[in-house]
């Protein structure tokens, strides 16, 4: 007898997909390789990509040229750190001309939520909203979760729980169904994709899922998921994702 694999049918307005991104490696991934207690270095503050990460970011805009995967997202959700910024315009920016952005890239909005573990180590800091801006003027500042000029969220006294991380999770899928796109890519750090898709595969049957699904991401690796939102009519449903 041969027993096929379960299949649904879901409407494609229940739908998004995300293509979940890492930042290339950063200078204080390097620091913290030697040393994991460099990372308490204000040297660090809102640590830049390497130049090993530079390359990461050159291989994965090939890649996303390539595969055609550009022209398919509608929209680039960046955390406001320094690597991220570089990684979403270094992969998903233009090479050219203003026009040649608006004709053949995404937009790119930073959002806080998507941010790295926040609290103790000022490589998670981030800049000033008006430094942030000057460094990157093709990135959308003006989402509400920008208000703030100077990084009232970061804290020097202890680091972020993980259960904060999976509750901040849960505020950024909610913001992200209340957008119009469909195909969303989205740039942040390991430890916070790991939690978001943690949120993600809350109701899956298919224990293979965690394994294959929420691993640690590597610096500049992409994953792809599709998000099913079973309960769009309630606002407490949180949604569950297949790979």
């Amino acid at each position: 007898m041969v027993t096929a694999q379960a299949q649904f049918l879901y409407s494609p307005n229940n739908c998004k997909i995300l293509h979940m991104m890492r930042h290339g490696q950063g200078v204080h991934n390097v620091e913290a390789e030697k040393n994991i207690d460099a990372l308490l270095s204000p040297e660090l503050f809102d640590s830049p990509i390497s130049a090993l990460g530079w390359q990461q970011v050159a291989d994965l805009r090939k890649y996303v040229h390539a595969t055609g995967l550009l022209r398919r997202i509608d929209l680039v959700v960046t955390s406001p750190l320094l690597r991220t910024m570089q990684t979403a315009v270094g992969v998903f920016g233009s090479e050219g001309s203003d026009a040649g952005w608006k004709s053949n890239c995404p937009p790119i909005v930073a959002h806080e939520l998507c941010r790295d573990r926040l609290g103790l180590r000022p490589c998670d800091q981030r800049r000033s909203v008006s430094e942030c801006r000057s460094l990157f003027p093709k990135i959308d500042f003006s989402l509400a979760s920008m208000e703030s000029e100077e990084d009232d969220m970061w804290y020097p006294e202890a680091r972020e729980p993980y259960e904060d991380i999976e509750a901040r999770g849960i505020e950024f899928l909610k913001w992200l169904w209340t957008r119009p796109e469909k195909e969303i890519a989205i740039v942040s750090h390991g430890v916070v994709l790991q939690h978001f898709l943690y949120v993600l595969e809350n109701d899956s049957a298919d224990p293979s899922v965690k394994t294959s699904l929420c691993r640690r991401f590597n610096n500049c690796e992409l994953r792809s998921v599709v998000v099913v939102n079973k309960g769009m009519m309630d606002s407490d449903y949180i949604p569950s994702a297949t790979n």
